[in-house]
């Protein structure tokens, strides 16, 4: 069965090369450009990872991370944050909301690869 990632960016150009990465090695990808109704996307396609930009229209990564991780339908989902400020207090904070990696933009198509690598179950 094929790993199905849910990457939730709202820069078209990075949520494309991001999708051609993780397809070209074998991965479902799906996208979502809104944190309006992020959490929604989240439930309706139950992927085995979520990739999520810390700035979204609508909704924070963070808002979405915390209320993804209050609920026990998807409390164990898998999250790799991306954001355009890696900044150590953005950090510190993903990490006290749960995430399981972050990544900084820019980043490399080998550094994505194998942080997904890392997360999703083959």
């Amino acid at each position: 069965m094929t790993a199905h990632v849910l990457l939730i960016e709202d820069e078209p150009n990075i949520a494309e090369a991001i999708r051609f990465i993780l397809m070209r090695d074998g991965l479902k990808v799906s996208t979502h450009s809104s944190g309006a109704d992020a959490i929604e996307a989240v439930r309706s396609t139950q992927p085995d990872l979520l990739i999520l930009d810390l700035m979204l229209p609508g909704m924070s990564g963070f808002d979405i991370l915390s209320a993804l991780r209050a609920d026990p339908q998807t409390e164990d989902l898998p999250v790799l944050m991306l954001t355009a400020k890696g900044q150590v207090r953005d950090r510190a904070a993903a990490e006290r909301a749960g995430v399981d990696a972050f990544m900084s933009k820019p980043f490399s198509n080998t550094e994505m690869l194998a942080s997904v690598r890392a997360l999703v179950p083959r």
